[in-house]
């Protein structure tokens, strides 16, 4: 073999090797994503509540403050309006700050800061000034944590124009999310699915990537009905697609996994193509953000409807302490949905 061919057969060799990747948790990719970011720019602080030794109290920040010291991971007092007002002024003064709530349900002592402040800095100083921060929160039920550590608050946020809202449902899409965030120049509500923190596992490329906020994820093609969703509800979507899979009906199913922006190119795409859509979250109905995303089909692809836009939401109730699976829409509640659109 000639040097020449070597070099060919090795370079054939080296493209055709499957990038290294590594298996973990929801929760897991959080750690690695703030752990990558801290090392790689010194601007980038984490807080909040026990975010320190403790490691937060999901342990998404475990071992980062023995790793980067109380300076850049630290504790603060019991207060989201002082987080969340700390994180602004960081942000203006060039850091990258990520604070931490300990649940989602508890953010609003901080509203104000978030909604009036934070939102509109970029609007207000014509562009002068940016304000780079995250704000990361477990949000949503199915731990059993009662009214108060089981809403889904996202729409509030939605509702002001300047902040950006995620939520991921995948190891690799919180990973790549919140490399995203930190690194942008707006203010981002980052929502964790808490019961997917271990329970979603995935595969999480080794190399840094970066997955761009506003674009949804298809992760089922199909062609009779839309299942769409995000967050926690995703793996019970999934299941509802195995099911009607079974009975010969081809279901796509796309996690929006981004709220503000959303996807609509790819939804309207999607309802176009199968002509039903049912929509699927855990939040209160009255006000859910997929009233949003119905509005819009129904304004855009009306004529391509072959059925009305259908809902599965939680319930117009606190979140109760017990029943919260019977609160939360499971596969049961979406397969009758889709049934109901495909029998129309």
């Amino acid at each position: 073999m000639t040097a020449t061919q070597e070099i060919q057969t090795a370079g054939k060799t080296a493209a055709a090797a499957p990038p290294a990747t590594v298996t973990l948790t929801l929760i897991q990719a959080v750690t690695e994503a703030l752990r990558g970011e801290l090392r790689r720019d010194s601007r980038v602080v984490v807080f909040g509540e026990d975010v320190g030794a403790r490691g937060g109290v999901f342990l998404a920040t475990a071992g980062l403050q023995a790793e980067f010291g109380e300076r850049r991971v630290f504790d603060t007092p019991l207060s989201e309006g002082a987080i969340v007002g700390a994180a602004v002024g960081m942000a203006v003064r060039g850091l990258r700050p990520v604070a931490e709530i300990q649940f989602a349900d508890y953010i609003g002592p901080g509203f104000d800061q978030l909604t009036s402040q934070a939102a509109k800095l970029r609007y207000r100083s014509g562009g002068q000034f940016t304000c780079p921060m995250v704000i990361r929160t477990p949000s949503g039920g199915g731990v059993k944590g009662g009214h108060h550590h089981s809403q889904s608050p996202e729409a509030y946020y939605c509702h002001t124009p300047g902040l950006k809202v995620v939520m991921p449902s995948t190891p690799y899409d919180a990973l790549g999310m919140l490399r995203a965030a930190i690194r942008g120049e707006d203010p981002v509500m980052f929502f964790e699915p808490k019961r997917l923190y271990r329970a979603a596992k995935g595969e999480v490329p080794t190399a840094d990537y970066v997955v761009e906020l506003g674009r949804a994820a298809v992760r089922q093609v199909g062609t009779d009905i839309s299942l769409i969703g995000y967050g926690g509800v995703m793996p019970d979507v999934q299941k509802a697609a195995e099911a009607l899979a079974a009975e010969g009906v081809s279901a796509e199913v796309i996690d929006l996994r981004s709220l503000v922006p959303w996807d609509r190119e790819l939804v309207l795409a999607s309802v176009a193509k199968t002509g039903r859509a049912v929509l699927v979250s855990e939040a209160p109905r009255i006000g859910n953000f997929m009233g949003e995303v119905a509005s819009t089909i129904g304004e855009e692809a009306f004529d391509s409807l072959l059925a009305p836009v259908i809902q599965v939401a939680g319930f117009d109730t606190p979140y109760p302490y017990v029943q919260d699976r019977v609160y939360l829409p499971g596969a049961g509640r979406i397969l009758n949905a889709a049934v109901k659109a495909l029998n129309y």
